[in-house]
């Protein structure tokens, strides 16, 4: 993050710019704002600190000519010459804070940091509603990673091919949604789809489900009945947990995929069928047959186009695009406006292991968008820590301060700590204890 820092006075300018220098932050310094305004835009990753009082543009109108650009870059302004009127006007135009001078360059520096965490935030969250838009406009298999970047060239090119593919991926890695975007971008798309969960089949009804009554076979059906399969031809028969189908129906679907053609429940002839066979697994199929739960001669039949896809933890910057698309559905869903989400949830969507995939993102995505308290990852980021504790310090000072209305010694017996300890925290943090005394 850059800070743009502008004032006409060159000591005091040279003076800020070594002490942020010093604290490694990214600074830039002028005496006029107008080339500094010409860098911005509407994705500036920075913030923007000026003088008030400045020879041709002055404060109030650099403000004014920022949020032109964007309303969310944070402003910081210096004054020595401020009044009453002039900080009530720019707290109204939305000024990210108002510093009066003199001041100890650690108060402007600790300030810049916070105006820097919020800038960064606003970014976070415009790229999560960016993911969600994009997604909206028909990219749903959601990522930006070279591997999946190459698996939606692989589906697209797969699906015009008009061929039975095997899907592999763990649980909740979205198999289901390749199958859909395999059957919406192929030559079948206004066909019908059909999915089965072969893990949900009831063992009892399993092959009547799949493969139907002839005329006759049952007394319901006295004119018949479609399975599940001839209900697909013509389209797309997806196959989800194939691994789960029970070994008898097994060789009865291999018929099917070999000779395209399907045997009805007390029937005497098979019926010819027109479809394509999508099935996927979370398991590794070698193992089933090497276990003797899987047909060897299914598989080889199945394995002839296989697609893969890949966990999370293999995608992770593919992580804040999905959850912005899951968060701004859920919103929708809900009739709730889209959450500002902290940086507490962007760390726990950055840190956790999403051993459930894009399926537990999803369902997290939905707390957050019903306002829900979620359970947060124990996880320490490099270098915050210290910062964390120092902000929490700062703030409890400040508040209390407030509270004994700039008195040391009410704030002293408020926070039970020595004098010369109070002392140190507030040459530390840059806080003057005459900036809240009434008057």
């Amino acid at each position: 993050m850059k800070t743009l820092l502008i004032d006409d006075d060159d000591t005091l300018r040279l003076m800020l710019q070594q002490s942020f220098e010093l604290e490694n932050m990214e600074v830039e310094v002028a005496a006029d704002p107008l080339p500094a305004l010409a860098q911005l835009s509407a994705n500036f990753e920075g913030i923007f600190i000026t003088d008030v009082r400045m020879p041709g543009i002055d404060g109030m109108e650099a403000l004014r000519r920022v949020h032109a650009i964007d309303p969310e870059i944070p402003v910081i302004m210096m004054t020595g010459h401020g009044d009453i009127p002039m900080v009530i006007d720019a707290l109204k135009r939305g000024v990210f804070d108002f510093i009066p001078k003199p001041f100890p360059a650690d108060h402007l520096i600790a300030t810049a940091r916070r105006a820097i965490d919020h800038r960064a935030l606003v970014l976070e969250n415009r790229a999560l509603r960016a993911g969600a838009a994009r997604a909206e406009q028909g990219e749903l298999m959601i990522g930006e990673s070279p591997v999946m970047v190459r698996l939606r060239e692989t589906i697209r090119q797969v699906a015009l091919a008009d061929i039975d593919v095997l899907i592999e991926g763990e649980t909740g890695t979205g198999k289901e949604l390749a199958a859909v975007l395999l059957h919406r971008w192929g030559p079948r798309r206004s066909r019908p789809f059909v999915a089965i969960n072969c893990g949900t089949l009831p063992a009892n009804v399993a092959e009547a489900e799949l493969f139907g009554y002839a005329a006759g076979a049952h007394a319901q059906y006295r004119n018949g009945h479609a399975g599940r399969i001839e209900q697909a031809s013509g389209g797309t028969l997806f196959l989800d947990a194939i691994e789960t189908m029970p070994l008898p129906l097994q060789g009865a679907l291999l018929r099917v995929i070999e000779e395209r053609e399907v045997m009805k429940i007390g029937g005497d002839r098979p019926r010819p069928i027109d479809l394509r066979v999508i099935a996927s697994t979370s398991s590794n199929l070698s193992d089933a047959v090497a276990q003797g739960t899987f047909r060897k001669d299914l598989f080889y039949q199945l394995q002839s186009v296989q697609l893969s896809i890949p966990p999370l933890r293999e995608r992770k910057s593919d992580i804040p695009l999905l959850f912005g698309y899951f968060l701004d559905e859920a919103a929708k869903r809900l009739g709730n406006p889209v959450p500002f989400i902290g940086r507490d949830i962007h760390v726990h969507i950055a840190t956790h292991e999403w051993l459930g995939n894009v399926r537990e993102l999803r369902s997290f995505a939905q707390r957050v968008a019903l306002g829900l308290q979620v359970e947060q990852d124990e996880v320490l980021v490099p270098g915050d820590l210290n910062k964390l504790v120092a902000d929490f310090e700062a703030d409890i000072i400040r508040k209390t301060l407030t509270k004994a209305g700039g008195d040391i010694s009410v704030t002293l017996g408020l926070l039970g700590v020595a004098r010369n300890t109070l002392y140190d925290k507030l040459k530390r943090y840059g806080i003057r204890a005459a900036d809240f005394r009434a008057g």
